[in-house]
């Protein structure tokens, strides 16, 4: 009988244990306080005498804060001997003291932070009532200003008479009908130069030429808009064109209506007048 044949035996060099590294998550920083003297100012332009908002949490005056961090409120006040502005950081009597704008602004010198974090950081009516002036928004505010102007004054300079009075028209009335084409063109870069989003929503409303097609008609003659703003007729037979809808300005009106299927065949008979 055949001894059986032995299994031979293969040596496997030593195999490194693979390890892998996850990073640790990195927690956004908070950007740094920067220690400055500020600026806050009342939104929407007032500009009263003086304005007091409120500098201590009361029943009529809430002044809470709340802390995501440990999911708290935390009462603010003003306290111009203390160095945080929140309550449960201030130690000792305390002095209060009053948060005054005068003539729509309030500046705050950078030795008082207490007042400057409670007004940038904690105050509820920061956004509401008043807020703080940034030279970086407002230039921000102006380049897009000047972009708006810019790409106004390009729509005007290209733009055909005809659109050019319908758009001025808005702005001016029937002084347009006295005006020369280089001074519609004028006027219309004025326009656009001054008011250039109003501008750019006039050259894009496609019922402004439609108005100023009603107008003119109307001024030559051709159609008649009764004494209440109601009806438009046809001043060569007095038959009614239409109605004005209730509440509604008449030219904007007429507008829509030359739209529509019957506006269309009299949109061409005013046109062929006109």
């Amino acid at each position: 009988m055949a001894k059986q044949a032995k299994a031979k035996q293969v040596e496997v060099a030593p195999q490194e244990e693979a390890v892998k590294t996850i990073a640790a998550p990195v927690k956004p920083t908070k950007p740094a306080w920067e220690i400055k003297d500020r600026i806050y100012y009342l939104k929407g332009n007032k500009t009263p005498l003086t304005l007091t908002i409120p500098g201590k949490h009361t029943r009529k005056h809430a002044l809470l804060y709340f802390d995501e961090e440990t999911g708290k409120q935390r009462e603010i006040r003003y306290a111009t001997n203390q160095d945080s502005p929140l309550v449960d950081e201030q130690k000792g009597e305390v002095t209060m003291g009053h948060i005054r704008f005068m003539d729509g602004d309030l500046k705050v010198p950078k030795e008082k932070q207490n007042l400057q974090k409670l007004l940038s950081l904690y105050h509820p009516l920061k956004g509401r009532m008043y807020e703080e002036f940034s030279a970086a928004a407002v230039a921000e505010d102006d380049l897009d200003i000047l972009d708006l102007q810019i790409d106004a004054l390009n729509a005007a300079r290209s733009m055909e008479v005809d659109h050019a009075e319908a758009i001025l028209r808005v702005e001016l009335g029937s002084k347009v009908n006295k005006m020369s084409s280089k001074e519609l063109k004028r006027d219309l870069m004025l326009f656009a130069k001054s008011n250039p989003a109003l501008f750019i929503n006039l050259a894009n409303d496609e019922n402004v030429q439609l108005r100023n097609f009603a107008i003119r008609a109307q001024e030559v003659g051709i159609i008649s808009l009764s004494q209440d703003q109601r009806t438009f007729t046809w001043v060569s037979t007095g038959r009614k064109l239409m109605h004005v809808p209730f509440d509604e300005n008449p030219y904007s009106a007429f507008a829509a209506f030359l739209k529509t299927d019957e506006g269309v065949e009299i949109y061409k008979s005013i046109d062929k007048k006109l």
